[in-house]
């Protein structure tokens, strides 16, 4: 049963479409039902109907979920001619209203009840029914009347006074996919971008967007393409590298399967009126309610969230109200001596964004100062005087201070196409808009600032621990690009200096995209390297985007004379490359102990300027990576020098013994290879018999490193002068006890041999305080080959004496360093008891499988490196060979 004096007519139109919602018993679902209606009507195209059915059903949800306390069921309905929404709740009690009753439908005053009022009040129909088990209201609401065909119209205007286009307008239409990929491309955007389909498809809108967003603040790319509809200003990167601007519009749809994809229209920028929404009505301050709040008069409701979007929401604002061509928005830098560009509309090119001007100009007169209201009624009679405008076509230009609290915060400006448009009269305009929005802009500003500067200090945190965590030149310079790139940058180039008479040096490049980073090294091969001007802070360098753009023209003119010619992976690689670097660069001075090292190059591929913020923490970063990769250099040239020291203390080579396998592994504990240590030698005494030893040096370093390389020389020449291993060995210690405090005790095994004409070998071993030596015999059985004896480097008086031992055919005798007996694992550790048991297992294996063999359980026998040198000498007697 309906109510009384109600119209109960429900669909008397065909019903083209239809979308349902249910809202649990909430608060918060009042709001939710407020944008599934708006959702839902903006995506229809109802737009005109909008705010009447979001106001009737945010009070019909509310009544059903708040004052009846049930779940909401919201279903919208599209006719040719409107919409009818329905709103149920499951509460179907109701009041029979007594025949002749004087009392009004509901009372005004009551918050129950107020969305009849306003369906009566609103709704072309709108009606209540019941059923057992639940209730429902529904309005409909009519589209107004306009002529056949017309969807908004805008008055009669002279042709002097209408939009500038080119010969044929082009509207590029691309479909973009739900992960954000180009499905679709017609001939019109091939035309505007050069791109031809076949390039496109596949890949994302993002890598040819020139997106107007800071990165972490406001809305990117990837969000505007979920949103069901998007209007707005950004470019597109062409072929040659150049970012043109376009005004687009996107609208989110889905095929019959229920895919989703958005449909992108694009225009140059300016001739954005083609797909321009006008605003629904225009803003009079005039007729505005004193209580309404000036700011959102101007900005609208609701306002954007995000700086960005508040600035270009003012821009374009501003632009409007005074019927301008083009506006922008500059913020002032805390001195209050640099002005910042921030937001611009309706200009040729987004080359200006972050660019900094002079808040007092060089001239005089009214012009040069930003802190006072300026109307400039032709630019051509005052070249330069706004810098911004320059090659733009703007003739004339009012601009007009923001200021909070006395203090300049930015600068509003508002620009025409033709001459003498604006008087003091706009100024005046202008200026009051500015005043309402100065504190929020300069509060969001502040906002954005405080977000930026707690990521800038946690970036520098990580990039100091990742940069302290490395003493590898290589590894240092891959850091600094990967830290740059992308969060600072597009891409990126370290050059470096070795030292003041060298050349810059092409040492690392990164960008992005992987599939770029072999084309940009080229071409900055090709380029002379930026002067290393050791002034901090950093500098323009215009030679990448000038080669850049040079190479494409020059393949764009050859494509020219080819044009049935597909396009070559050459020539693609080329304007690959040029839309890579076709930005803005600059150079930071890597300097480290009062020298310049390096420099480190920035680059984007938009014309955007790099913000100042930007560039200051990258100015930070290229302080603590100059020192990072001089760091690296230093400890490079330690170790170089280290391990050259190293190699000079061990034999170049094993000499060939007859009828005697040799083989020696060497492994040196630490990183870099410290030097000292362990050693071994083997060399020929004379023609019939060769000296071999193995020894360790107490310590490490240069003391250790002067030992070794004593002992070993000393080895050598003592032997060839005939005395045998007890008057070696006794010479030797008598030399490193003349040391004094640079000597070191070392533990030395000694020993010459003389291969045997009956296949076997005879040696002479001493044992000075080393591990002893094994012997393994053919048979499996393993025992000491020698004794031991004191220790080099500690007595003045030694008695030494030698062993004979005699190898068989098949016998082995392993030498060994501390290193591998004292290997650990916990408390246990391997020993003389775990060589000899691995000994045992190595019957009839040759020398060099033996070592191998022995090494390979020493790794295995722990799980962490090894901490000490280590040195194994392997010595074969081999079989003799049957037929």
């Amino acid at each position: 049963m309906a109510e009384p004096g109600v119209d109960t007519c429900t669909r008397s139109s065909v019903i083209t479409a239809r979308a349902a919602a249910t809202f649990e018993p909430v608060g918060r679902s009042v709001a939710t039902a407020r944008a599934f209606v708006r959702d839902t009507l903006q995506g229809w195209g109802y737009t005109d109907v909008v705010d009447d059915a979001v106001v009737l059903t945010s009070e019909l949800v509310t009544n059903a979920v708040i004052h009846a306390g049930t779940a909401a069921d919201v279903l919208c309905l599209r006719t040719e001619n409107g919409v009818r929404i329905e709103v149920a709740d499951r509460y179907p009690e109701r009041e029979v209203p007594l025949q002749g009753s004087s009392r009004s439908l509901t009372d005004p005053d009551s918050e129950n009840g107020r969305g009849l009022l306003l369906c009566a009040a609103l709704a072309s129909r709108w009606g209540v029914e019941y059923s057992p088990t639940r209730k429902q209201v529904w309005f409909q609401l009519d589209l107004p009347e306009r002529p056949v065909g017309t969807r908004s119209a805008g008055p009669v205007l002279p042709t002097e006074l209408l939009p500038v286009a080119d010969d044929r307008v082009r509207v590029a239409v691309a479909q973009i996919d739900r992960h954000g990929a180009i499905t679709a491309w017609n001939e019109d955007a091939e035309h505007l971008f050069g791109y031809a389909a076949d390039q496109v498809v596949g890949k994302p809108l993002g890598d040819l967007a020139a997106w107007p967003h800071t990165p972490g603040i406001g809305t990117g790319i990837a969000e505007a393409l979920r949103l069901s509809r998007w209007e707005g200003s950004y470019g597109i990167r062409g072929t040659d590298g150049r970012v043109i601007p376009v005004y687009a519009s996107h609208l989110r749809v889905r095929d019959t399967n229920g895919e989703p994809s958005t449909v992108c229209l694009l225009v140059r920028d300016y001739e954005r009126a083609v797909l321009q929404s006008p605003p629904r009505t225009p803003v009079d301050s005039s007729n505005e309610s004193r209580s309404t709040d000036p700011f959102e008069v101007f900005i609208g409701s609701p306002a954007p969230d995000d700086l960005d979007g508040l600035l270009q929401r003012t821009v374009e604002r501003a632009r409007d109200m005074l019927d301008g061509d083009a506006a922008f928005l500059l913020l002032a830098t805390d001195d209050e001596t640099e002005l910042e560009v921030r937001a611009t509309t309706g200009l040729p090119s987004a080359r200006q964004r972050f660019a900094r001007v002079p808040v007092e100009a060089a001239g005089t007169g009214r012009y040069s100062s930003a802190r006072m209201p300026a109307v400039h009624e032709d630019l051509s009679a005052v070249p330069g005087s706004v810098p911004l405008l320059n090659g733009t076509g703007m003739r004339s230009v009012v601009t007009v201070p923001l200021k909070v609290e006395g203090r300049l915060t930015g600068s509003l400006g508002v620009a025409a196409e033709a001459a003498g448009r604006y008087s003091n009269e706009e100024a005046l305009r202008l200026q009051f808009a500015a005043d309402r929005i100065a504190l929020a802009v300069e509060s969001a500003r502040l906002g954005e600032l405080e977000r930026l500067r707690r990521g800038s200090l946690s970036f520098l945190v990580e990039a100091s621990d990742l940069l302290a965590g490395t003493l590898d030149r290589d590894q240092t310079l891959a850091l600094m690009a990967q830290m740059t790139v992308p969060t600072l940058a597009t891409w990126c180039a370290v050059y470096t200096i070795a030292d003041p008479t060298s050349e810059p040096y092409l040492s690392y490049v990164l960008h992005e995209d992987e599939e770029r980073i072999d084309g940009l090294k080229a071409l900055l091969a090709k380029i002379p390297p930026p002067e290393p001007v050791p002034s901090p802070g950093a500098r323009v360098w215009t030679a990448p985007a000038d080669v850049a753009h040079r190479a494409a023209l020059r393949t764009s003119m050859r494509e020219l004379g080819l044009a049935s010619t597909p396009l070559s992976s050459g020539i693609g690689t080329t304007l690959a490359t040029a839309a890579a670097v076709g930005g803005e660069t600059v150079v930071l001075p890597l300097v480290a102990r009062n020298r310049v090292i390096g420099m480190l190059t920035l680059g984007r591929p938009t014309d955007d300027h790099f913000r100042q913020e930007i560039l200051e923490l990258a100015e930070d970063l290229s302080r603590r990576a100059a020192l990072a990769l001089d760091n690296a250099r230093l400890y490079s040239e330690r170790m170089a020098i280290s391990q050259s020291l190293q190699r000079s203390l061990l034999p170049p080579g094993l000499p060939q013994i007859p009828g005697v396998e040799v083989d020696v592994i060497y492994r040196a504990a630490g990183e870099g290879n410290e030097v000292g240590g362990d050693f071994y030698d083997l060399f020929p005494i004379n023609d019939d018999a060769y000296g071999f030893a193995i020894g360790d040096v107490c310590g490490t370093g240069p003391e250790a490193a002067a030992v070794t390389g004593l002992a070993r020389h000393a080895l050598r020449l003592l032997a060839r002068e005939g005395l045998g291993g007890p008057a070696v060995l006794e010479r030797l210690n008598a030399a490193i006890l003349d040391e004094g405090a640079r000597s070191r005790f070392l533990t030395l095994l000694y020993g010459e041999l003389w291969p045997q004409e009956d296949g076997s070998a005879l040696l002479k071993v001493v044992c000075a305080g080393h591990p002893l030596p094994l012997r393994l015999r053919q048979d499996g059985t393993v025992e000491p080959a020698a004794e031991p004896q004191p220790l080099l480097g500690v007595m003045d008086d030694l008695e030494l004496y030698e062993e004979t031992v005699t190898l068989a055919p098949g016998d082995v005798l392993l030498c060994v360093t501390d290193g591998v007996t004292e290997r650990r694992e916990g408390s246990r550790m391997l020993g003389d008891d775990g060589l000899t048991e691995v000994l045992t297992t190595c019957t009839g294996l040759t020398a060099g499988a033996v070592t191998a063999r022995i090494m390979r359980a020493v790794e295995r026998f722990a799980a962490e490196p090894p901490s000490d040198d280590m040195a194994i000498l392997a010595m074969r007697v081999p079989e003799p060979h049957t037929d």
